[in-house]
């Protein structure tokens, strides 16, 4: 069950509560104390779905990495094991192997898997961009590739998936289709077509917009909302709307309120909403001033799925530095996760565990 409307109060004073709670490597409070020290997962209970991306290699080479993703998190998402790079190197070769390890270990653990993700204008395989590019591969081709691709994938994990991210980073930052393969060479009918495969090979699973950049009310938003009310009047089986949460210290964060005004938007057209790849990012070296303004910004995504009404997962793309896809990616960054390199918790960690005890 979500908090109610009447603990909202409550709830948006918990940012300050982390304060109170033990620092990393520091005794379980005593029984009956406000936020036992518990994992995230058995906090969350039955309001919410608590999640992680999982690094497949850090999963099967690492113990300490593997026994916190089983006893910390009720959902999973694979960081890259079902992305089309990985599952179709060799065109016409399928290898769902690593994705299979990452599916049946969830079973396991009594958790839920997301999948991530069917259509994206990144790691596709060189094969299909040097085909494209080449004008080996044409439209027509194009299209009943990317067809088979979401239909052997979704068909694959039939009934063991609980939501896909089927149309990834569709709209740019100016609330503009974005410029990809996809809409170059078939239109933008490629998203509606996206949708109705996927939900042809399993109408079971819910089926998502995925972005970043859209935790706010902003152009981005206002271009996703407008897109899900097109899809809807077309009575395409889109389920859900979900918001990335990449967030840097250094550029501020959103209000709770806002987020939760947000995706009241997305769910008053019926849609589910969830928050699905949280991490907050800053210019190292990491301080006690920037971990505190990191907590924040954790917060206010929980916080915000929280005081919606139907943001039924939450999910961090990954919950430890030792394995943090940022200092690739953004120079001079990191430090992004829930714990640190020793999986250590940090101000974050202690601050979700305090929103989801007040929040049950």
């Amino acid at each position: 069950m979500k908090v109610s409307r009447i603990a909202a109060a409550g709830l948006l004073a918990a940012a300050s509560l982390y304060s109170v709670l033990p620092a990393a490597g520091s005794p379980a409070p005593a029984a009956g104390s406000l936020s036992p020290d518990r994992p995230l997962r058995e906090l969350a209970g039955r309001q919410l779905l608590i999640g992680t991306a999982v690094d497949h290699a850090a999963y099967t080479s690492d113990a300490t990495y593997r026994d916190r993703v089983g006893t910390e998190f009720d959902s999973i998402t694979a960081e890259n094991a079902m992305k089309w790079e990985v599952v179709e190197p060799v065109r016409g070769e399928l290898d769902f192997s690593a994705a299979d390890e990452l599916v049946a270990a969830a079973k396991r653990n009594g958790q839920q898997v997301r999948g991530h993700t069917l259509v994206w204008h990144n790691q596709l395989p060189a094969w299909l961009t040097q085909g494209v590019e080449s004008g080996d591969i044409d439209a027509t081709e194009l299209r009943s590739i990317l067809r088979r691709h979401i239909i052997d994938e979704v068909s694959h994990f039939r009934g063991r998936i609980y939501q896909w991210d089927v149309a990834n980073e569709v709209i740019d930052d100016n609330g503009q289709l974005r410029d990809t393969i996809w809409l170059r060479e078939l239109g933008p009918g490629y998203i509606a077509d996206a949708f109705r495969w996927a939900h042809q090979a399993d109408p079971r699973a819910k089926l998502f917009l995925n972005d970043y950049n859209v935790e706010g009310l902003s152009p981005k938003s206002d271009a996703y909302l407008a897109l899900a009310k097109e899809l809807k009047a077309q009575r395409v089986p889109v389920h859900g709307f979900g918001a990335q949460g990449h967030y840097g210290v250094q550029y501020g964060f959103h209000s709770a309120s806002e987020v939760a005004a947000n995706f009241a938007r997305f769910e008053k057209l019926g849609l589910e909403t969830a928050v699905t790849e949280v991490d907050v990012r800053m210019i190292m070296p990491a301080d006690n001033v920037k971990l505190q303004a990191q907590a924040q910004g954790y917060s206010v995504l929980l916080q915000g799925c929280l005081l919606a009404r139907r943001c039924n997962s939450f999910t961090v793309w990954g919950f430890t530095d030792k394995y943090s896809w940022v200092p690739g990616w953004f120079e001079g960054e990191g430090a992004a996760n829930l714990l640190d390199e020793n999986f250590a918790a940090k101000p974050a960690y202690r601050e979700l565990q305090a929103i989801l005890a007040l929040a049950r």
